[in-house]
């Protein structure tokens, strides 16, 4: 008998277009060999072009998601994406607290591309102090970094200082996303216990790309339940990623969508390629 997968639990929203949220993650973590579960925050009418409508799921309902999953399956890391109130971000992180709970990856879904915050600044305070010491790594942009740091970031000089900031929260560790400052290519910085490390790809020409923050930190949440450490899963999660905006599809009339592909084997030789 074949191994058994290991098993993997985004909390996050449902994007009905397939393109983010829920159903990114999904794809993602079945890419990478984990078995998918889920709590899903909301659901939102949604296509490539944007948001139509969103319903928020009841706090209670989203906590017995989570319960249901962890009292039966044996879930070795986890992520959240959209968080869509004050209300909700507490209840998340006190189901958290009160669990076992294995590894976090907490992507800060609080500010979209155009600069709106997508969570009330009371939502935001709660993240700051109720989630986000709870996390192994966060994976803010830097709209996000700034929101959350109180750091203005105007180039990637400034990007050290917030992730400063935001590890001082609590969190083991950040990556900041640097996909909106400008130059020909991304640098995301790492910052963990042992210092920093900066992650440099080439800017894919094209896009506007949907669903990039959630393929990046499923990715990652994929890798730790297969027992990566955070050192090694940035930046294979980071490559996965390179890959995913290089085979970006125009499925629909607005933003290209990522397209994870073939489960990638268990195995040390798929691990390597990762990296290629």
């Amino acid at each position: 008998m074949s191994a058994l997968p290991p098993v993997a639990l985004t909390i996050a929203g449902s994007d009905s277009g397939g393109g983010a949220g829920i159903e990114m993650d999904l794809k993602v973590f079945a890419a990478l060999g984990a078995f998918g579960t889920c709590a899903i925050t909301a659901l939102t009418a949604q296509n490539t072009e944007g948001v139509r409508r969103a319903w928020e799921a009841p706090p209670d309902f989203i906590a017995a998601q989570i319960a249901a999953v962890l009292d039966d399956l044996p879930v070795m890391a986890a992520k959240t994406g959209m968080l869509s109130s004050e209300a909700v971000v507490r209840t998340v992180a006190e189901v958290i607290r009160e669990r076992d709970f294995p590894p976090l990856v907490v992507d800060p879904v609080v500010v979209a591309k155009d600069g709106t915050h997508l969570l009330s600044d009371a939502g935001i305070a709660a993240l700051r102090e109720e989630l986000l010491p709870l996390a192994t790594i966060i994976t803010p942009n830097v709209l996000e970094a700034q929101a959350l740091s109180g750091v203005k970031i105007d180039s990637e000089e400034d990007v050290p200082q917030a992730a400063a900031k935001l590890r001082d929260l609590g969190c083991s560790w950040v990556l900041v996303k640097g996909g909106h400052l400008r130059g020909p290519e991304i640098i995301d910085l790492l910052l963990g216990p042992d210092g920093e490390q900066a992650l440099t790809s080439p800017r894919i020409p094209g896009g506007p790309f949907h669903g990039t923050g959630c393929a990046l930190s499923a990715a990652i949440a994929a890798l730790l339940a297969r027992g990566r450490s955070i050192p090694d899963s940035v930046p294979m999660a980071h490559s996965f990623l390179q890959k995913l905006l290089e085979g970006a599809l125009p499925l629909g009339k607005g933003a290209l969508v990522l397209h994870p592909q073939s489960p990638i084997p268990h195995s040390p030789t798929a691990d390597e390629e990762m990296h290629q």
